[in-house]
């Protein structure tokens, strides 16, 4: 499928890091909307499992307009297409989407795509994924461990930022360091997309089946400083 040089996107979103840097990567795009799948109550994303108020406190952030579409897994694909195929009515080209190297899922969403005419982008593919950390975190932006499988990564890093300690962590107890396993999933907060950064007042560690999670129980917004780069 032939592309207008900056093909009209929306971004496949799950509020973490991985959406966000193929978002801030995707050159020969023009994101115009944000694309959730969520929980048939709406409340919560199906793959990271994060609020739907968070999620749109990201949305309005970086000034992008997020669209929840609620599904069940048996569902899923029939509903992605649904929704997709309507933003392609509206004008939409192009999905962008934050896969590193998990060949069936490409290929699913190729053949999804391709069933509604949109073009599959992937700004991280087959990248270093050592590489792709050390980019998010020398790009600005702040990320925190929201998820984390008990057995794999300790509690007291729930909460806390992707940085240099932590990559270091995940490099010292040789587990995906990008998390590709279901190891830990994270949360954007603030970074170049962003026009406002969100801060944490309050969160709490809930604890189920094999797996933690960091609640953020109160969220709020705030303006960002102007350096003399912007």
């Amino acid at each position: 499928m032939k592309l207008s040089k900056k093909a009209k996107a929306f971004v496949s979103w799950s509020g973490g890091k991985d959406c966000c840097l193929a978002m801030h990567k995707a050159r020969d795009a023009e994101p115009l909307v944000l694309l959730n799948m969520a929980t048939e109550d709406a409340g919560r994303s199906m793959t990271h499992g994060l609020s739907s108020t968070a999620l749109r406190l990201q949305s309005d952030c970086i000034g992008l307009p997020l669209i929840q579409q609620t599904t069940t897994w048996n569902t899923y694909e029939r509903n992605f297409k649904d929704i997709a195929g309507r933003l392609k009515q509206e004008g939409i080209e192009a999905g962008i989407f934050g896969d590193i190297d998990l060949e069936e899922h490409r290929t699913w969403i190729e053949r999804v795509c391709a069933d509604i005419g949109i073009e599959p982008m992937f700004p991280l593919w087959q990248k270093d994924r050592s590489s792709l950390l050390e980019e998010l975190i020398s790009s600005g932006f702040k990320a925190i461990v929201v998820t984390a499988k008990m057995d794999m990564i300790s509690e007291r890093y729930l909460g806390r930022p992707i940085d240099t300690s932590f990559v270091e962590y995940v490099k010292e107890i040789a587990i995906d360091i990008n998390g590709e396993n279901g190891e830990y999933h994270t949360f954007v907060i603030d970074g170049p997309l962003f026009k406002k950064k969100i801060e944490i007042a309050k969160g709490q560690i809930i604890y189920k089946d094999s797996y933690m999670f960091y609640d953020m129980v109160e969220l709020i917004t705030k303006k960002k400083e102007i350096t003399a780069n912007e």
